[in-house]
């Protein structure tokens, strides 16, 4: 199980019975909005608060992978989830809805492939039959919390990044139809220095490439093993960021594509989005909607995605401190791939 110093390979290799994602209207309106199970015409979606919204996103996506699946909340062995907000409140609140025996993470907008290698681990080793992975973020919520609330009109640099509203939610089992968790990589704080709450990219670039090369040292294997590496949310700088250190590192990343789900989800053209998309739900979203598709048409055999965190507190930046950057890795399957192996 234990692969190098710190991933994991997955012998019998979990499967995504089935997922689902749930996102607001300005991110319906990009270009892989048709992808997502609910795109909502309203970001409040009939509640009171904004927090309240993020927390029905995620209860909507939940319910949606398990009804794909077939499978009743009684069934599921644990639920494993995270977002942004002070402690964790959303997931804890829609575990509250959800009724399952509940695991709460946080790894800030890495959340998404945290909670999916920890599912895939109890999986693996048979301390689960089903495990539910998700997590969320809401622009409105976000912004409140770490920077200014949407309502002041503050402005903001070029390098900062818009956090997306929407959840994404996925279901684990030790058998069944659909993609499968090849390994999972568990990523090292990085910390460079960055006091910028707006600068994210910068501060989860160096995080992202530190966790990319472990995975290659520890399963042995470069690039090129992958038709698509694809980050969380490093953005236009993070990712420009990103490519420089693998220059410098001789990574050759160019023998495979090398993307980012915040530059994936939105429009720079159309969408004011400053440098791209961020938060728990950028990942999740892109991942469980829009790869997982790829993957179960054969589009795509083998990816690796790299979602990233900034581990920012606001009371943290008050009291001068840097930003911590952390990145988790999970290497994905086709469902074609695996058969043809058995075969």
């Amino acid at each position: 199980m234990l692969k190098g110093h710190q991933s994991w390979l997955f012998r019998d290799k979990p499967v995504l019975l089935s997922s689902g994602t749930v996102v607001g209207p300005f991110e319906g309106r990009g270009p892989l909005g048709h992808d997502f199970d609910i795109v909502h015409d309203d970001s409040l979606v009939g509640q009171d608060s904004w927090e309240k919204a993020e927390r029905t996103f995620l209860e909507e996506a939940a319910k949606i992978a398990l009804q794909k699946a077939g499978k009743t909340q009684d069934q599921i062995s644990f639920y494993i989830g995270g977002d942004l907000m002070n402690q964790i409140t959303s997931s804890s609140y829609a575990a509250r809805t959800l009724a399952m025996p509940y695991i709460g993470m946080f790894g800030a907008c890495s959340t998404s492939m945290e909670s999916l290698a920890v599912a895939s681990y109890l999986i693996s080793t048979g301390g689960a039959k089903y495990a539910l992975a998700g997590t969320c973020s809401h622009n409105s919520t976000a912004e409140k919390q770490f920077r200014y609330p949407t309502e002041y009109g503050s402005q903001k640099p070029p390098y900062a990044q818009y956090t997306v509203t929407g959840a994404g939610a996925v279901l684990v089992a030790g058998e069944g139809e659909g993609p499968r968790v090849a390994a999972a990589t568990i990523g090292r704080v990085v910390d460079m220095g960055i006091t910028d709450p707006f600068n994210m990219g910068a501060a989860m670039a160096p995080a992202a490439v530190d966790t990319i090369i472990s995975h290659f040292r520890d399963l042995g294997v470069g690039p090129d093993h992958y038709d698509l590496i694809v980050t969380g949310d490093l953005a236009k700088v993070g990712h420009e960021l990103a490519g420089d250190l693998f220059e410098k590192h001789r990574i050759p990343m160019h023998k495979t594509r090398f993307r980012d789900c915040g530059m994936m989800i939105y429009d720079y053209d159309k969408q004011m989005v400053q440098a791209g998309g961020s938060g728990c739900g950028c990942s999740a979203v892109v991942t469980y909607g829009h790869l997982l598709k790829k993957l179960n048409a054969g589009e795509l055999r083998r990816i690796l995605v790299v979602a990233t965190g900034a581990l920012m507190s606001p009371l943290a930046l008050q009291q001068s401190e840097s930003i911590p950057g952390i990145a988790h890795a999970v290497a994905l399957e086709a469902p074609d791939l695996i058969l043809q192996k058995e075969g």
